[in-house]
């Protein structure tokens, strides 16, 4: 479904991203973990078409697509780390204004469907976004991307400044993303979720990529070892 050939991107003699090669299949998780400067935003950044590479070549669903294709924002979403959408609309205004955007169209039960299946309170949808903690936008975020009928996930640091109860929330909801067939690439720092929800980990250090390990054959103890060695 997702797939990086030989990535790379320079800015003049800074090699921010070196020959990458990455695959995430449908109903897979795969867990970029990483220091800042290792190449796991600029790896995300390639992927959704904001900036250019180097040399190399990206595969959307088997396709080879220019950033500027409309066809790969058909296929992919992003959840930043900060969900940015309109404080001053509510959670259901925003679902629905993001989702006209990509050319969808559903009624006010279907948006509250949504939101709900996407673990938001039902008390909270009629709520301006202004009030949300993190967690609540990235619910709302993670609706907008099954509203637009996503393949494709891109998440960067989602799980940054969470607190137990909403990390634990958030790693089902990724989970039951997997299973119903998406792919999801997320860069994070959080070694113990990633084990928790990932079928692939990768390792990265100065633009490469040191190790690739499915997840279900580490433990968080041994993958946290490998890591401080790596980097």
């Amino acid at each position: 479904m997702l797939q990086a050939i030989s990535l790379s991107k320079t800015y003049g003699d800074h090699c921010a991203l070196d020959g990458l090669n990455l695959t995430v299949n449908a109903g897979e998780v795969y867990c970029l973990l990483g220091q800042n400067g290792a190449g796991k935003t600029t790896t995300i950044n390639l992927f959704l078409g904001f900036i250019e590479p180097t040399s190399g070549e990206i595969l959307i669903d088997s396709q080879a697509l220019s950033p500027q294709d409309p066809h790969r924002r058909e296929h992919l979403a992003y959840i930043p780390e900060v969900v940015m959408l309109y404080g001053n609309l509510t959670a259901i205004e925003n679902l629905d204004y993001f989702s006209k955007l990509a050319g969808f169209q559903y009624n006010k039960t279907e948006l509250i469907t949504l939101l709900t299946n996407c673990g938001l309170q039902t008390s909270a949808h009629n709520k301006q976004l202004g009030s949300f903690s993190k967690g609540m936008r990235q619910k709302v975020g993670i609706a907008i991307a099954v509203a637009k009928e996503a393949k494709i996930i891109l998440m960067d640091e989602p799980t940054s400044g969470l607190d137990p109860k909403a990390t634990a929330e958030f790693s089902e909801l990724v989970k039951k993303l997997a299973k119903e067939g998406r792919s999801i690439l997320m860069a994070t720092h959080d070694i113990f979720n990633a084990v928790g929800i990932a079928t692939h980990i990768g390792i990265m250090k100065q633009g490469k990529l040191i190790h690739t390990l499915k997840a279900a054959e580490i433990s968080a103890a041994d993958l946290q070892m490998l890591y401080l060695q790596t980097i």
